[in-house]
């Protein structure tokens, strides 16, 4: 049997890892032979040389099957997810997952944690009082069977070699590797026995693709494992130039969403990303038999208000409050400090160096630069004005949620670098790539 420093090696040096060796890399992240510093030389072998196809599918499948499988026997209708590559204020999966819910698909996602600069679907969560995102399996298909849709994290039985990898990745810089990310995304939505994944494949400067080639490529590999492994995956390429929607942080995040489900907000950007990939999960699992049909059904559903009442029914199951739509500060705390930032400039919002805010949302204590750190979940960023608008100096361009005035002021002056002020106005990225 190959040492975790031979198999490394192996991978260092630039040769393919053949199944055996994928397999006891595997074994070794699940029962601990591999230590965290070995896990971590190993992805980072992996960022610099990359994976075959055949690597791929071989890690793929063995952290699938390190952990339960589940089945949805009995369901009458599609099971369905969509996943995200993650990005800055990229709340979709709330409206998204309540939406298709509302519509007639079961929806059962397994979300993740905040990784480097991009917020975490179970952080934003655990902003809510009471709500559990690590239910029993058993907790998780009864949620689902009843309400349609649950949210919830990794639990210790699914996918655990990924579990452990996902957390080294996020403090080893290793984050943005296409074979690691096609096997942490597809090794739990295999796991979580789907008929369809949508895939949301950000790219720009708050993505872990920061090219639109890289975005293509990612794509490419979850699309093509995914398809093989024999569940009905399409990916979208959605842009992550700026922060998506009007805030960034876990509970304003949270906030905005009850917003978009009620109505009171869409921030278009983020109706158009929501609307695209609702309507492919729609189309894909047959719920829909066109794109009008697709696109008249999920209006029906935000308009008429079941969108909402589905999230609300949701959030009580998994232990959140019974009212979260009509008071969803009563289930949440504010932060102690919040503070105006003003423009520093005459003239057009140009450009965003959109992964510098997810970091300073990190550095108010947003996110993690520890595996397994707790998380302040009032801070943030919102009101944030899109790219495009024109401002005069000293107009306020967002506000900043710390948890001290000497934080804030540190906070307001990051996000204030992030942005460049132009005379004309600026050609704006796609929002829809592909």
């Amino acid at each position: 049997m190959l040492l975790p420093q031979e198999i490394i090696k192996i991978k260092r040096d630039g040769h393919q890892l053949n199944e055996q060796a994928i397999q006891a890399f595997v074994k070794g992240l699940v029962d601990g032979s591999f230590s965290d510093s070995q896990v971590g030389a190993m992805a980072m072998s992996i960022f610099q040389r990359g994976m075959s196809v055949d690597e791929k599918v071989n890690l793929t499948l063995g952290m699938m099957n390190s952990g339960d499988i589940l089945s949805w026997e009995g369901f009458d209708g599609p099971i369905v997810d969509k996943h995200s590559t993650g990005g800055v204020g990229d709340k979709v999966s709330f409206m998204l997952a309540a939406i298709v819910c509302a519509c007639g698909g079961y929806v059962p996602m397994i979300s993740g944690r905040g990784l480097g600069h991009t917020g975490g679907t179970s952080d934003k969560l655990e902003s809510i009082a009471g709500f559990n995102v690590e239910p029993s399996i058993k907790e998780f298909k009864a949620i689902v069977k009843d309400v349609g849709m649950a949210i919830i994290s990794q639990t210790d039985n699914l996918a655990p070699a990924d579990k452990r990898l996902y957390s080294i990745r996020d403090v080893t810089a290793t984050v943005e590797s296409i074979p690691l990310i096609t096997a942490s995304i597809l090794s739990k939505k295999l796991a979580a026995g789907l008929d369809c994944l949508v895939m949301d494949v950000k790219v720009g400067n708050g993505a872990m693709m920061t090219s639109l080639a890289d975005a293509k490529a990612l794509a490419e590999s979850i699309t093509s494992v995914a398809n093989g492994a024999g569940v009905k995956t399409q990916a979208i390429i959605t842009d992550m130039n700026q922060v998506l929607g009007t805030s960034a942080g876990n509970a304003l995040e949270m906030y905005e969403t009850v917003k978009y489900l009620t109505g009171k907000q869409r921030e278009p950007r983020l109706h158009k990303v929501v609307q695209a990939l609702a309507k492919a999960m729609l189309l894909n699992t047959g719920l829909a038999s066109s794109d009008n049909d697709a696109l008249e059904k999920i209006d029906r559903v935000l308009t008429s208000g079941k969108a909402a009442e589905v999230f609300e029914r949701m959030i009580a199951a998994l232990g959140g409050p019974s009212d979260f739509i009509d008071n969803p500060w009563g289930a949440m705390n504010k932060a102690n400090v919040i503070t105006e930032i003003k423009a520093t400039e005459h003239g057009y919002l140009a450009q965003m160096d959109t992964r510098a805010v997810g970091m300073a949302v990190v550095g108010l204590g947003g996110g993690r630069t520890a595996p397994g750190q707790a998380v302040e979940h009032s801070v943030g960023f919102d009101r944030i004005l899109p790219l495009g608008v024109k401002v005069n100096r000293g107009e306020v361009i967002a506000r900043v949620h710390a948890r001290s005035h000497d934080e804030a002021e540190l906070a307001s002056q990051q996000f204030s670098r992030t942005i460049h002020y132009s005379e004309e106005a600026p050609t704006l990225s796609p929002i829809i790539y592909t």
